[in-house]
Order: structure tokens, then sequence, then C-alpha cells
């Protein structure tokens, strides 16, 4: 599943691994880094679906997707299925249910509590079913990290929002994030600054920015299990 952003491509063999568990979570308890780490996994389904044809599941115990905003980061509410289980342990049961009846282009996961067994039978049925299943790994408390726990997820990502560009007029800039691809099966750590989804669930790089990626493709600034 390419991003359609050379600088990510290249440090990826081409894109993501369709039949894999991939892992997001916000760099921080904000807001802001929550919501730019459940759009950057939305756009990567959004792409997925206009992709294949295909809807998006997305199952979430919480009650708090906002459309308009999915729309705006390329997933549209006619190519979602909302699944809202009781707990976590419902949630992998669906997500697994899911994936084994083929129907979904792609699975969004919301779960604060997801133990490394779990995430190898999730890389297991994913991988045999040819389907991505994206994990937003959710905070359990202020201060700890989700990406602290040992996972089997084919690459882990860490979300940050970023000061957007100042516009010549009064207004708001394309939403600008700190992507860190915090760990990698067979590749290497990295970080970079982009602009967030589009309309069509596509990211870039900066415009002011592209012509130096060295600067702005450095090494991760984390490390994770």
């Amino acid at each position: 599943m390419p991003f359609g952003v050379q600088e990510l491509d290249c440090r990826l063999a081409g894109g993501l691994r369709a039949g894999a568990l991939h892992e997001a979570a916000a760099a921080s308890s904000s807001l802001v880094d929550d919501a730019a780490a459940t759009l950057f996994l939305a756009g990567i389904a959004a792409r997925e679906a206009h992709s294949t044809g295909g809807l998006v599941l997305w199952v979430s115990c919480r009650c708090d997707l906002y459309a308009p905003g999915l729309e705006q980061a390329g997933l549209r509410s006619a190519d979602l299925i909302h699944a809202q289980p009781r707990d976590d342990d419902a949630l992998l049961a669906v997500v697994e249910d899911a994936i084994r009846d083929g129907t979904p282009s792609a699975i969004v996961a919301e779960a604060s509590r997801v133990s490394m067994v779990a995430t190898r039978r999730l890389q297991l049925v994913a991988a045999d079913a040819e389907i991505p299943v994206l994990l937003l790994r959710r905070r359990r408390a202020r201060e700890q990290d989700p990406l602290a726990e040992p996972s089997a997820a084919c690459t882990r990502w860490r979300i940050a929002s970023a000061p957007s560009a100042r516009l010549g007029v009064a207004g708001v800039g394309r939403p600008r994030w700190l992507v860190e691809l915090a760990r990698q099966r067979g590749g290497e750590a990295f970080s970079i600054l982009l602009e967030g989804c589009d309309e069509t669930g596509r990211l870039a790089v900066p415009a002011a920015l592209g012509h130096r990626t060295a600067e702005t493709a450095g090494t991760a600034r984390h490390a994770a299990a």
C-alpha cells in the first residue's frame, strides 16, 4: 500500500504491507496529537478503500468518531462501517472475525490494552487474509507511551501535530504532522515532517521543504520494543 510520497515509500520498500498489522499512537496525550494519529490511519484506510472499492470497518469502544473530520481525510461515511464492542477483549474478537470474513478492504481498531499474543494473532490472520489491520493504540495513562509495550506489528508509528505553514491571508493552513516510524520489520526507523491528509487521504511533503529531504527525514527520536 504505497503512500504516494517518495520520501516515505522509498524507506518502506514501496509502501506498507497490505496483509499485516500496523500500529499508530499519538506522540503525547494532547487532543491535537490524538486527532493527528486518528487521521493518519483514516487516510491509509481511505486510500485502500478507494483502491479496492471495498468498505472500511472501524472498531472502537468509544462513540466519538466525527464523520466530517474523517471525510476531510478521504474516508467517506458511505465507505465506513462502525462497530462498538463493550471492551477491548470483545473488540479484538470483532476484528479477528472481520478479518476471517474477508469483507472489509481495511480495518481500523482503537484499543488501549493489547497483549503481545493478541498482536501476533492479528498479524497472522491479517497475513492470511491479505487485509491491512490498522491499530490505534490508546493511552491508559497520561504519561504512558503505548508503543513502549511489545508488539508483533509490522510497523509502529508515532504521530504529533506540527505548526502549519503561514498563509498570506488570515486563516489556517493545511495541517502538518511530525510522522515518526518508531519500528519497522526489516527496516530502519525515521521521522519526517509531512502535510496532513487531504480529501483523498493523501499526505505530502511541505513544498518549502521538498528540496531538502535529508533535513526533514532524519532518524527517529524514540525507540520502541
